[in-house]
């Protein structure tokens, strides 16, 4: 089991409404020091809080923040960003890869960027933020990233674990944050995804699924395609008309 009692914690995107409930909660839970990375760092009122200047894009601040923050012991890949569109056809190139390089290549580097260092502390964790997104395609390349970084997640978690290292990795449908202003229907409260992070981290479980709804995606993986994607049956239906 992973505590955060004592513990130094990173936590990419920390200016977002996510990232600052991670931040706070990490300190409520014991945290020592907490690193508030992102691309324009903010200031806080608590001088447990080090901001640090970090773009998940950018090689060169990986490798620097990596070096400035060695002392990590638990690391949360929050980061990531949202598409102008979720249509491939639409899309543009330089946002396709956009976002890919920020929500899969960035985490992986990152992770990678601080391996040492949470082998080197005991009880380390990792936290890799996915999406609901990663077991359905409804969000064009958004999906097709955090389903990557699901795949990495995975493989992370077994090589990091004979080191010591525990890694989790987070599931969600829409959390009620700046990110998902645009959204209708249910959305989770961001202080309570957050509690079920670190409550998972604490017992040592592998995977949060933050609502019902993504309960139920990952449930349909098993079925036929059709299950997951009810549309593809009328348009079936159409073209035997």
């Amino acid at each position: 089991m992973v505590g955060l009692d004592n513990s130094v914690v990173l936590v990419t995107g920390a200016n977002g409404g996510l990232g600052g409930h991670f931040v706070h909660q990490a300190l409520a839970r014991g945290a020592r020091k907490v690193y508030a990375a992102a691309r324009s760092p903010r200031t806080w009122e608590d001088e447990r809080i080090v901001p640090l200047q970090l773009d998940v894009t950018d090689g060169e601040s990986i490798t620097a923040a990596a070096e400035l923050a060695s002392d990590v012991t638990v690391l949360i890949n929050n980061a990531g960003v949202v598409p102008p569109t979720a249509s491939y056809l639409e899309l543009s190139e330089s946002d396709l890869r956009a976002a890919m390089e920020t929500n899969f290549f960035g985490p992986v580097l990152i992770a990678k960027a601080f391996a040492q260092s949470l082998i080197a502390a005991p009880g380390a964790a990792l936290v890799d933020i996915h999406s609901v997104a990663s077991w359905n395609a409804f969000g064009g390349v958004y999906s097709a990233s955090k389903a990557a970084l699901w795949s990495a997640t995975n493989s992370l978690r077994l090589e990091l674990a004979p080191h010591g290292v525990h890694v989790v990795g987070v599931h969600m449908g829409y959390v009620d944050t700046a990110m998902a202003a645009h959204a209708d229907g249910p959305k989770l409260r961001p202080e309570d995804l957050v509690t079920q992070v670190y409550d998972t981290v604490a017992s040592g479980g592998y995977e949060v699924l933050g609502d019902e709804l993504t309960v139920m995606v990952k449930t349909a993986l098993s079925g036929p395609i059709e299950s997951s994607y009810p549309a593809l049956r009328s348009t079936s239906v159409a073209a035997e008309s």
